[in-house]
């Protein structure tokens, strides 16, 4: 098909003007294998239309078959929608029932028992719970001493193994001046 008359048509077919006829000339021509550069496009497109083409329509039972589905199930939501509506009403009356319980259980409990009107009393009292606190901190304590006794005598050995290790060190010093007098003395005998 010659390029002008192949824009033609493909003008009138965008714009919705072509006939059944030329609908159908296009259709075969990007069919075919070979299309003119440039109108690779169109030849996806008209083939996917031949794709489509092939599909086949639904039997005619098609539309009976999903109407019977849909009334089989609005039948059984409608046998459900009572057990449904018992398990909220229950619900509902549970959440109720816990709420007035919480309500008596918190109304009855609103101050703590255990408070003192006298001040004298009450300070008696703080201070004889903090003195048990006291003796029980200071039992756990003392369970650490051997502990500490541990430490120090760890760290009085790293002290004395901190001194003999600069005492080799001190001691090496010669040797390093021994190396670095037989490297001049080898250069300069190189020379």
């Amino acid at each position: 098909m010659k390029e002008e008359l192949l824009k033609k048509l493909l003008e009138k077919y965008y714009n919705g003007n072509t006939s059944l006829e030329e609908e159908l000339s296009l259709k075969e021509y990007f069919s075919g294998e070979e299309v003119q550069t440039g109108y690779e496009a169109e030849k996806e497109i008209f083939r996917l239309y031949s794709a489509l083409e092939e599909i086949t329509a639904p039997d005619d039972g098609l539309e009976s078959r999903i109407k019977i589905a849909i009334d089989n199930l609005e039948e059984q939501q409608s046998k459900r929608t009572p057990v449904i509506r018992r398990y909220t009403v229950m619900s509902i009356a549970a959440a109720l029932l816990i709420l007035v319980a919480s309500y008596f259980m918190l109304k009855h409990h609103a101050e703590p028992e255990d408070t003192y009107s006298d001040p004298r009393l009450a300070y008696a009292e703080t201070i004889k719970v903090l003195n048990e606190v006291s003796v029980k901190l200071n039992r756990g304590t003392a369970a650490l001493k051997p502990v500490t006794k541990i430490k120090r005598a760890a760290d009085s050995g790293m002290r004395t193994v901190s001194k003999s290790a600069a005492l080799f060190t001190e001691s090496l010093k010669p040797i390093g001046r021994i190396k670095r007098i037989s490297y001049v003395y080898q250069k300069n005998a190189n020379n």
